[in-house]
């Protein structure tokens, strides 16, 4: 393709479609921008090291205490000490009276786990959680246990040496280890998204307010018309945190996996995908009505002072991401931005129908296409004025 007909190919886009235009400049000036890749390299170096000590503090030297109410009990459970000792480990035994008082000190945190002897065999007794070296260990010594016992009986078979050895394992709250891993997950969803609002939000605004101030929204606007200006900011930037918070999100996940410390990341990738869903279409809500408060300004004090509104909406975001539960959090699920953490916090819990997110979602595409088109109508009138700040009524009255 000749020089000529490249040149004639690049003005029919730009004609066509200036908002790619400006949408490429928004990406290559933050991509290109040192404080905002090295925070972003910090951040993901941050987070791999959480995991990497997470799994460094998991993996160190544990002493279990099991919690038993007979002496013959006491006395298996004390030959799985070796198989413990053998991993590194350490075993403890807590005599208790009885039965029930052997399950009230795994409840009360008193012992890490309970064995306990019934007319069917023996019980191992947990809280939230049994930790795999300890059930192991506990495992083979009632086994060696109940073969030794069995053959003193006399069985003539290996069915009737077996007889009873299987250990059945018996959680007192099943939930709560994937219960505790929710709510840590649900407090990174509401982190990310509040710490990305601000940030590539006042990116937005004081974008806007410096070519309001210089006049180059003016030289700009003879070429693009000013709605197209507005559509490539929002667009440009709303890709950049998505691109940010997917990074992180495959970042973490991956280095959780690799790590070992989730067994099953099922759960934990969908909710993500739908964190990223969520958040992608409420950011895109939030930019259009950051952009407006920058063209409403005249001056950063004018910003400074009129973006506490929309501070407070992605502080209530935050808050309702942390500490909402049942009815209250279930009702913000489905508004609009609010649902954009409220939504994936609440499906961590897995207990959700899939017509909600649905629902959820397409309610904050329409809340978001309403505010972009809304926010159009201030934008174009409001950055071509200069001189003074406008409130967002003084704005609409102005001649378009």
């Amino acid at each position: 393709m000749s020089p000529a007909a490249t040149e004639e190919t690049t003005e029919r886009v730009l004609v066509r479609a200036p908002w790619r235009t400006v949408t490429s400049r928004e990406i290559l000036v933050k991509i290109t921008d040192r404080s905002f890749v090295l925070s972003t390299v910090l951040t993901t170096v941050m987070l791999i090291a959480a995991v990497a000590l997470s799994a460094f503090l998991s993996a160190r030297t544990s002493t279990y205490t099991v919690a038993t109410a007979e002496e013959a009990v006491a006395t298996v459970a004390d030959t799985a000490a070796e198989a413990i000792e053998a991993g590194g480990d350490e075993l403890e035994l807590l005599a208790a009276g009885s039965a029930q008082e052997v399950r009230d000190a795994v409840g009360g945190g008193e012992a890490d786990a309970g064995l306990v002897r019934t007319g069917e065999g023996y019980v191992l007794v947990g809280d939230d959680e049994i930790p795999g070296a300890l059930q192991g260990a506990m495992t083979q010594a009632v086994r060696d246990a109940v073969l030794a016992e069995n053959a003193a009986a006399a069985g003539s078979s290996l069915a009737e040496l077996e007889a009873g050895s299987e250990l059945a394992v018996q959680l007192l709250n099943e939930d709560s280890g994937q219960n505790v891993a929710a709510q840590v997950l649900g407090f990174v969803f509401a982190f990310l998204f509040y710490m990305a609002a601000i940030m590539f939000g006042m990116t937005i605004a004081n974008s806007v307010l410096e070519e309001k101030q210089n006049r180059v929204v003016e030289i700009l606007a003879t070429a693009i018309p000013v709605r197209q200006l507005l559509y490539g900011k929002v667009l440009g930037n709303s890709i950049l945190a998505f691109a940010q918070i997917a990074l992180y999100a495959v970042v973490g996940l991956v280095a959780v996996n690799a790590a070992g410390l989730a067994q099953d990341i099922g759960w934990m990738v969908g909710a993500s995908g739908w964190f990223i869903a969520f958040f992608a279409v409420g950011f895109l809500a939030l930019a259009a009505v950051w952009a407006v408060l920058g063209s409403l300004a005249s001056r950063a004090e004018d910003l400074q002072s009129n973006t506490g509104p929309i501070i407070v909406v992605i502080m209530a975001v935050l808050f309702v991401g942390l500490f909402a539960t049942g009815p209250l959090l279930t009702a913000a699920s489905f508004v609009p931005v609010m649902s954009s953490v409220a939504m994936p916090v609440r499906l961590l819990a897995g207990d959700v129908a899939l017509w909600q997110p649905i629902v959820s979602l397409l309610l904050t595409g329409a809340a978001a296409y309403l505010m972009v088109r809304g926010g159009e109508r201030i934008y174009q009138r409001a950055v071509m004025q200069g001189g003074t700040a406008l409130s967002w009524r003084q704005a609409l009255r102005l001649e378009s």
